[in-house]
């Protein structure tokens, strides 16, 4: 396709426009080159670093040469959407052991329907121009969330949203690295960007030193299968007994590399009302979430992310947490009660749980807390020695 390169550039000013309007607080295009990535995709993978997340391994001709994923693009729109609701004191909700913790993108609705609804918005406008100024039919776009095998954060940094940091997110100046990404895949060969973001992390590895279970193996290196995010949320089987007190009360998700970083220390909140937190998934004690039914499981989570993780994995992460915490006769009675009711795979977090309540007298005299953020100045200093 040909367009003037003036109308090129127009476009391009468009799309930043609409990006706005559409709620996102970022764009950026970037090409589709990836080779970089593929020495160091294969041998994360080959590490077995990806767990059971067989899709992963999966199309790994489609992930590293996106063309192939979507024949005639050559560029890629990437765009972010804060998600941090205002107000959430994760600290806070942290060192309550009775409460249930989840990761803060998960307290509101899922993100995939709505960010995919505005990219193909936006997919929609970009039709509309080229066909006012070229031809009709002659652009083409397809928009991606999560769903296919793409990978957003290469993409995203080409695209100038941030840099990656040693927890292997995306981090961004202004933002820190509260935001979900999407993609919008177009054939349109728009202007890219020219500056990527400097890494600004500097010599800081806070959030290496804060992970509960000792997941990154080295800076940008994660093994998901120590992960909590990962454990609690993708894996089927029973958590490794010997990771379950790291746990503490994270029911789904874990967000500690991101409440250490020191770019997350003034990260705008989300202004986006579907991202703000459900009253009964937020900070609610563990006991209650604990007694739902499945048929109150299904309900609540409707339209929510964890919905996804299912109903036998919602009851194992519990018992866990429910062990971990303080010692209660009312969670031993739960406890209890719940056995022979739940899945041979429940049954055996529950019974673990409840060694646990038992010793836990002798645990509260040895350590009153396990979690490493605590261990840890809040908020360190933004590294000196970035680079700039």
């Amino acid at each position: 396709m040909q367009l003037s390169p003036k109308l090129y550039d127009n476009l391009l000013q468009q799309i930043h426009l609409w990006c706005k309007e559409l709620g996102f607080n970022q764009c950026g295009v970037c090409d589709l080159d990836l080779s970089s990535e593929k020495h160091a995709f294969e041998r994360w993978l080959s590490r077995n670093y990806h767990g059971e997340m067989a899709w992963l391994a999966e199309n790994q001709d489609k992930r590293l040469d996106p063309p192939q994923l979507v024949p005639g693009s050559c560029r890629v729109i990437s765009v972010r959407l804060n998600y941090l609701p205002a107000d959430t004191q994760p600290i806070d909700n942290l060192k309550n052991s009775k409460q249930a913790y989840i990761s803060r993108y998960a307290l509101g609705r899922d993100y995939h329907k709505l960010m995919r609804k505005r990219l193909a918005k936006l997919a929609k406008n970009i039709e509309h121009y080229v066909e006012e100024h070229a031809e009709p039919d002659l652009a083409q776009g397809r928009a991606f969330v999560d769903s296919a095998p793409v990978l957003e954060r290469p993409l995203a940094q080409k695209a100038g949203l941030g840099w990656t940091g040693k927890h292997s997110l995306l981090l961004n100046k202004d933002d820190g690295s509260w935001f979900f990404l999407g993609e919008l895949f177009t054939n349109i060969p728009l202007p890219i960007n020219e500056h990527e973001a400097k890494n600004q992390c500097g010599d800081c590895e806070a959030c290496l030193k804060v992970c509960p279970t000792d997941a990154f193996i080295k800076p940008w290196v994660l093994d998901a299968r120590r992960c909590i995010s990962y454990l609690s949320i993708e894996h089927d089987g029973p958590i490794p007994e010997e990771l379950r007190q790291a746990f503490g009360n994270r029911i789904y998700g874990c967000d500690d590399c991101q409440l250490i970083c020191p770019w997350n220390k003034d990260a705008a909140t989300t202004k986006e009302s579907d991202f703000q937190p459900r009253s009964n998934l937020f900070a609610q004690e563990l006991l209650e979430l604990f007694n739902w039914t499945e048929a109150e499981f299904l309900k609540n989570t409707e339209g929510s992310a964890i919905r996804r993780a299912g109903y036998e994995k919602w009851q194992r992460n519990i018992a866990v947490a429910l062990g971990n915490a303080e010692p209660d006769l009312r969670i031993d009675e739960a406890l209890k009660q719940a056995l022979g009711k739940v899945s041979p795979l429940v049954a055996e977090h529950i019974n673990w749980a409840l060694e646990r309540q038992a010793s836990g007298k002798r645990r509260k005299r040895k350590a009153r807390n396990s979690n490493k953020i605590e261990e840890m100045a809040y908020w360190p200093d933004r590294p000196t020695n970035a680079e700039e």
